[in-house]
């Protein structure tokens, strides 16, 4: 007669087994919080875990932001506290934006520069007016030399924003840094005759050709 098998018998687990569970489970869940949750919720990383997985590039973002001041001080570099949502972020100096009354100018000058010669044409600007400029020459290379004058420190004063000892061009802009003359002076060391076109867009009060020298 065959035999009823017997269910083994069920033995519930220990106080002490369930003790251990229980603070394993604890601590798994701490080491996820400080190693994971911190980093990429709140930008608290103590084990450096955060940083090596990239988790703290989810957090906030910064409350501060580098603002260079381009009008006049370029150099001067502020922190701004970043405000609230919605809420604009002060500028140290607001000429960044100068509202104008009248449109940009625009101009279009073709100069020929003989063999050995040489010339300059000069905006007169204010200071923090803006300009955008672009210039060829139809063949060869010259020699340019971008500078700016102003009247108040004497005949002798410049400053020299970029120089070019061989070029067939430039294109760029300028933020002027004091009220006076500001352009370029041109240079054919070659033994034909070239022609430089210039164009010019901004806010100048006005462009001067002296001619050839």
């Amino acid at each position: 007669m065959p035999q009823t098998p017997v269910a083994p018998a069920y033995e519930p687990p220990s106080g002490r087994r369930l003790a251990v569970s229980a603070l394993v489970a604890v601590v798994a869940a701490a080491v996820v919080l400080v190693a994971f949750v911190l980093p990429a919720e709140y930008g608290v990383d103590p084990l450096g875990i955060g940083r090596a997985l990239g988790l703290t590039a989810l957090e906030q973002p910064a409350r501060t932001i580098e603002i260079v001041d381009v009008v006049g001080g370029n150099e001067q570099v502020v922190e701004a506290e970043i405000p609230d949502f919605g809420e604009p972020v002060p500028l140290p100096n607001p000429a960044v934006h100068q509202a104008q009354a009248e449109p940009a100018g625009t101009e279009t000058l073709e100069i020929t520069i003989p063999p050995e010669g040489e010339t300059e044409v000069k905006l007169w600007m204010d200071t923090s007016k803006s300009v955008v400029y672009s210039w060829s020459v139809d063949r060869g290379t010259i020699y340019s030399d971008f500078h700016g004058h102003t009247p108040d420190a004497g005949p002798n004063f410049f400053v020299r924003y970029i120089e070019h000892q061989e070029t067939n061009g430039g294109n760029g802009s300028l933020a002027a840094p004091f009220a006076g003359e500001h352009g370029w002076y041109w240079l054919n060391y070659n033994d034909f005759p070239v022609t430089v076109t210039l164009s010019v867009t901004g806010y100048y009060e006005d462009i001067i050709d002296y001619g050839i020298f």
